[in-house]
């Protein structure tokens, strides 16, 4: 269960009605005030709330326990419960929202793709940043097939923490199953450079360009 108390928003309650909501995942011991230090350099449009995963591990928090897994391959009983548990906090929170966005880091990178394969109807886009796409199959997978929503994956062509088998399976699932924009950044390793934050930032304005056409 998400920790409601723990998030940060980026607007008041009473200013968020009828505007995108994007939300924040963070990475493997991390905490919710990591990625929210970009929030000055996204779209003023958006609002943004900031998750703290549940998971107290390390120096922060985890969406899913990496004992025993092999990396970038983690048992979907791990998974799908913190993806399940954003999408319920979304539910729970999105009110008036245009609509519904997910940027992750890392390990958050493939839980906000893991929420939008449970329930494409939730979720509009998913920004993905150093992350992957979990091995199991979803039930959301086929609606993604025919919809193809926006999706950006952004990685470092240096990034020693994520494995090459995880990489090619997120780059043979993405393509057949989102409009995907996808970013590779020569020298950057395991983390976001000022390159990649434009490109996520160019992404986000087309998103809220769609929204004002719908």
């Amino acid at each position: 269960m998400i920790d409601s108390d723990a998030v940060i928003w980026s607007t008041p309650e009473a200013e968020r009605p009828g505007r995108p909501l994007l939300v924040l995942l963070h990475g493997y011991g991390s905490h919710e005030g990591d990625l929210f230090g970009l929030s000055p350099q996204l779209p003023l449009e958006l609002t943004i709330a900031s998750l703290r995963a549940p998971r107290r591990e390390g120096p922060g928090y985890a969406w899913f326990s990496l004992d025993g897994a092999v990396p970038g391959a983690p048992v979907p009983e791990r998974v799908d419960p913190a993806a399940d548990a954003v999408l319920a906090w979304v539910a729970a929170n999105r009110g008036e929202a245009s609509s519904v966005g997910l940027l992750g880091f890392s390990q958050g990178g493939a839980i906000a793709l893991e929420a939008l394969r449970r329930d494409p109807d939730a979720i509009d886009y998913v920004v993905n940043l150093a992350g992957f796409a979990a091995t199991a199959e979803q039930p959301g997978d086929a609606v993604l097939a025919e919809r193809r929503p926006p999706v950006f994956y952004g990685r470092g062509l240096a990034d020693p923490v994520i494995p090459a088998a995880a990489i090619d399976r997120t780059l043979d699932f993405l393509p057949g199953h989102s409009a995907l924009v996808l970013g590779a950044y020569e020298q950057l390793g395991h983390g976001v450079s000022p390159q990649e934050l434009a490109d996520v930032v160019s992404f986000l304005r087309d998103r809220l360009a769609d929204a004002r056409r719908d």
